[in-house]
């Protein structure tokens, strides 16, 4: 992946090593992120859910959580690596939203260790990345990089673009205002299967949206290599749900998917990436996810 023309993002805060309000580290053991990660995927419990969103949007501003001093940006390799990821996709949104109209509106992305304050309460590394849309910010603990590279067998500075890429899209989703209509829709689903339906989703979604900022960058700068694109599709197939499912219980409970299938989040990914079109990205009218 050629990033050498990108310039980094500004928007990137480095919390590394910090400790949370009242003294305490975050730091979680790696078991302990997999597990959580995992429990995640396929128990049907949505990160976000996880970290209280729900139960928040209504009851806490954002305002009131207690947020840490704005920290300095990443001065090693790795942490300039995500910011100039992160400035790519701020460039490829800023121009496609300008040329329908509209002003994309920068999130911030936080680097962070083990936990970390965040408008949606306490984030945690083991939820893996997210997005919180109290507070228009993607956190990221790099040790997910590690499991993914290790475990999931998905190694690649592309497999790490497109996991920003893919939260940058649940960004673009609420600007749109996708995300907060699939919550409400969800809120009133008759069943968990109903509302776990539309999870994934808003998920695949996301996954062409990542697919999209590729295909637009890589127009404008060529910042693909031979092998990058295959790197994506990896990582997309090793967190499908069902691959998780079939690996951790050794059973696969398609009403229980909260992301979609690998063979879902790859034909979705690749849908962006070869029509470079946000208008293709419409998954709540597909017929066939």
């Amino acid at each position: 992946m050629r990033l050498d023309k990108e310039t980094e993002s500004r928007n990137v805060e480095d919390r590394r090593g910090m400790a949370l309000p009242g003294g305490r580290r975050g730091g979680l053991g790696a078991g302990t992120i997999v597990i959580a990660l995992l429990a995640s995927y396929f128990f049907g419990i949505d990160p976000s859910m996880m970290l209280g969103i729900a139960d928040r949007l209504q009851e806490t501003p954002a305002a009131q959580q207690k947020q840490p001093a704005r920290q300095s940006p990443p001065d090693d390799e790795e942490g300039r690596q995500v910011a100039r990821i992160l400035g790519s996709t701020e460039r490829a949104w800023s121009a496609m939203f300008s040329e329908n109209g509209r002003q994309y509106v920068e999130p911030t992305l936080v680097l962070f260790t083990g936990a970390t304050p965040t408008a949606c309460g306490t984030g945690q590394a083991a939820m893996g990345p997210f997005y919180c849309p109290l507070d228009s910010t993607v956190y990221i603990d790099l040790a997910f990089y590690d499991e993914l590279k290790t475990r999931f067998q998905a190694p690649g500075d592309f497999a790490q673009a497109y996991v920003i890429a893919h939260e940058v899209g649940h960004h673009v989703q609420h600007l749109l205002g996708i995300s907060d209509q699939v919550h409400a829709q969800q809120q009133r689903a008759g069943s968990k299967a109903q509302a776990n339906a539309l999870s994934v989703r808003l998920e695949l979604q996301a996954d062409c949206l990542a697919g999209v900022w590729a295909a637009k960058a890589d127009e404008a700068r060529q910042i693909l290599e031979a092998g990058d694109v295959e790197e994506a599709l990896a990582a997309a197939t090793a967190i499908g749900d069902d691959r998780l499912q079939q690996q951790t219980q050794g059973r696969i409970v398609p009403d229980a998917f909260t992301h979609g299938s690998s063979a879902q989040r790859v034909r979705w990914f690749r849908h962006g990436l070869e029509s470079g079109d946000i208008n293709q990205c419409n998954t709540f009218q597909a017929a066939q996810l």
